[in-house]
C-alpha cells in the first residue's frame, strides 16, 4: 500500500491522464508523440508504484475503474494549473514576436471577423493573430489555442468566459424576396421558402403568434455562414443572428423583414472571449478584448443608423 508521495511517478500522470481521456493506449501515445510501448510501461509503473490497477482491459480499450476514475478527479486541477503555467510562461517568453491562436466558429470568422481584420492590424502591428475555424469545441490547453470566440451560454469550466455582446434571431431576406413579402408581416413570410432550422421557425412563428404545425424548410445547413449566402442568392429566407447579417444589412445584400426577434433557446444568444485563469492579464487577450468590444459597439451603431433610415 502507497506510504508516501515520494512513491509516485509524477512524470507520468500526464500520460495517465491522456490515456483516461481517450481509452485508447495507441491514441495515447499519438497524442503524447511516444510510443505505444512507452505509454505501457508508464501505465505500469504508475499502477506498481501505487498497489493497485487503474484500468479495465476491454479488447482494445481501456476505461478507467473506480481507484482510476478517483485519481483522475484528484490529480486533474493540477494538472491544469501546471498546463496554464506552462502557457501563461510561453506566452510571456514571445516577448515582442507575439502571436495569438484563437479558434472561432466558421461563420464568425467569415460574415463578421475577417472583414475587421485590417482594423486591428492598424491597432496591433506587434500581435500577429492565427485564425482558427472550426464548428467543434476545441480544447484550448491541449491544442495550443490561446483564446476562443465562442456562441453559447458561457459555461466551459474551467475556462474563464466573458460576455461580449448578445445577438438575437432574426428573419432576412434578399431584396427580391423582401419586394414579394411587401410588409406583409409574418403571414406573408410563412409563405416563402424558408432556410434553416425548423425549430427556431416554429418558435419565432410561435412569438409572432401564428403557430405552425410543421416547417419544412428548403435546405438546412451546418453553418450559418453558408445559410446566408443562400438567402442572398435569394434560394429562401434565414432566421439568423443579428451579429452574421450586420454587414450584409447594412450593405443591402440582406434586408431585415420583420421587427421581431427571438432568442435562442437551445443555444443561447451571446458571443464570449473564452481563455485560461493564467492568460487573464496576458497583453494580446486584453488588447483583443478591447477591441472586439469597440468593434461590437462600432457594428451596432452602424447597423442601427441603417435600420432608422428610410
Amino acid at each position: 500500500m502507497l506510504t508516501s508521495m515520494a512513491r509516485i511517478p509524477l512524470h507520468v500522470l500526464p500520460t495517465f491522464r491522456t490515456v483516461a481521456q481517450l481509452a485508447n493506449l495507441r491514441a495515447a501515445a499519438d497524442e503524447l508523440s511516444i510510443t505505444h510501448s512507452a505509454v505501457s510501461q508508464q501505465i505500469r509503473l504508475l499502477e506498481q508504484q501505487l498497489g493497485f490497477e487503474l484500468f479495465e482491459r476491454r479488447g482494445r480499450r481501456v476505461v478507467l475503474n473506480p481507484a482510476g476514475a478517483a485519481l483522475l478527479r484528484s490529480i486533474e486541477p493540477a494538472l491544469l494549473q501546471i498546463d496554464d503555467g506552462v502557457q501563461a510562461a510561453a506566452a510571456a517568453a514571445a516577448g515582442a514576436q507575439q502571436r495569438m491562436r484563437v479558434t472561432v466558429l466558421p461563420s464568425f470568422a467569415q460574415r463578421w471577423l475577417l472583414p475587421r481584420m485590417g482594423r486591428w492590424r492598424e491597432r496591433h502591428p506587434d500581435i500577429a493573430i492565427e485564425i482558427h475555424a472550426s464548428q467543434q469545441i476545441v480544447d484550448l490547453q491541449r491544442e495550443g489555442f490561446h483564446a476562443a470566440i465562442r456562441q453559447g451560454r458561457g459555461h466551459w469550466p474551467p475556462l474563464v468566459a466573458e460576455r461580449l455582446i448578445d445577438s438575437p434571431l432574426i428573419v432576412v431576406g434578399c431584396p427580391a424576396a423582401a419586394q414579394r413579402i411587401n410588409g406583409g408581416g409574418a403571414e406573408a413570410i410563412a409563405h416563402q421558402p424558408l432556410l434553416g432550422n425548423p425549430g427556431r421557425w416554429e418558435r419565432w412563428f410561435a412569438a409572432a403568434g401564428l403557430p405552425r404545425q410543421r416547417i419544412n424548410p428548403v435546405a438546412t445547413f451546418n453553418d450559418a455562414g453558408l445559410m446566408l449566402q443562400a438567402a442572398e442568392q435569394n434560394l429562401g429566407l434565414a432566421l439568423t443572428r443579428e451579429l452574421l447579417a450586420a454587414d450584409a444589412i447594412c450593405e443591402g445584400r440582406l434586408v431585415r423583414l420583420a421587427p421581431l426577434e427571438v432568442d435562442d433557446d437551445e443555444h443561447g444568444d451571446a458571443y464570449y472571449l473564452v481563455h485560461t485563469t493564467a492568460l487573464a492579464d496576458w497583453a494580446p487577450v486584453n488588447a483583443l478584448r478591447a477591441w472586439l468590444l469597440d468593434e461590437f459597439g462600432r457594428a451596432q451603431q452602424v447597423l442601427d443608423a441603417n435600420l432608422r433610415s428610410p
